[in-house]
């Protein structure tokens, strides 16, 4: 596991751990850039490299997808940092640790042209046609955002990347009022790149 900060932190044990989340594509990993060019402390084992689909890094930690397993204890050290959690993985933290959530919210149409773009280039085949992938969508996102309301450990700032990308200015603000930490707004700004808004739907480009 590597840790990348920028921002002195005291007390960090009593701050909550900050989480990066949302269906994947829709971008969490520019958020994760964004925080830790911010000076948030990132955790990361960069494990998977930056590609063609993410050129930028992913910033993911492998053992996170051990949540639904049970694998916990490394949280007993991310107080105070930031480490990306997709959404149908958030069920599975447990209710013992405080939570602020930034959750990445994306049209479901670049979403979904984002996700087949990145299984052709593995060779991969979804086995659900883009109809079937899109309800899903909505089922899992009308599902999840109740139950985050109902988590008392648990606050959310809900994230539109396609504003991020176009005016991102209003949503480091937002951002830095949620988390009330002094970051670095300047970095974050330089992070969104329109060049890599690759997906649009057609009332977007």
């Amino acid at each position: 596991m590597k840790l990348f900060s920028k921002l002195h932190q005291t007390n960090a044990s009593n701050q909550p751990i900050i989480i990066v989340s949302g269906m994947p594509r829709s971008g969490t990993s520019m958020m994760m850039r964004m925080l830790a060019e911010g000076g948030l402390p990132a955790l990361t084992d960069e494990l998977r490299r930056p590609d063609d689909d993410n050129p930028n890094g992913y910033f993911e930690l492998e053992v996170v997808r051990q949540l639904k397993e049970g694998n916990f204890a490394w949280l007993n050290e991310a107080n105070g940092k930031v480490v990306k959690v997709i959404s149908a993985l958030l069920e599975h933290l447990p209710h013992d640790h405080q939570y602020k959530i930034i959750f990445m919210e994306r049209n479901p149409k670049e979403t979904l042209a984002s996700q087949k773009k990145m299984l052709d280039h593995r060779g991969q085949v979804s086995r659900l046609n883009d109809e079937e992938m899109e309800q899903q969508f909505h089922k899992h996102l009308a599902a999840m955002k109740p139950w985050l309301v109902r988590q008392p450990n648990m606050e959310v700032l809900y994230v539109n990347y396609n504003a991020l990308i176009t005016e991102p200015q209003s949503s480091c603000e937002r951002i830095a009022e949620f988390l009330d930490l002094p970051l670095n707004q300047s970095q974050m700004l330089a992070v969104p790149d329109t060049q890599l808004y690759r997906n649009r739907t057609t009332s977007e480009k």
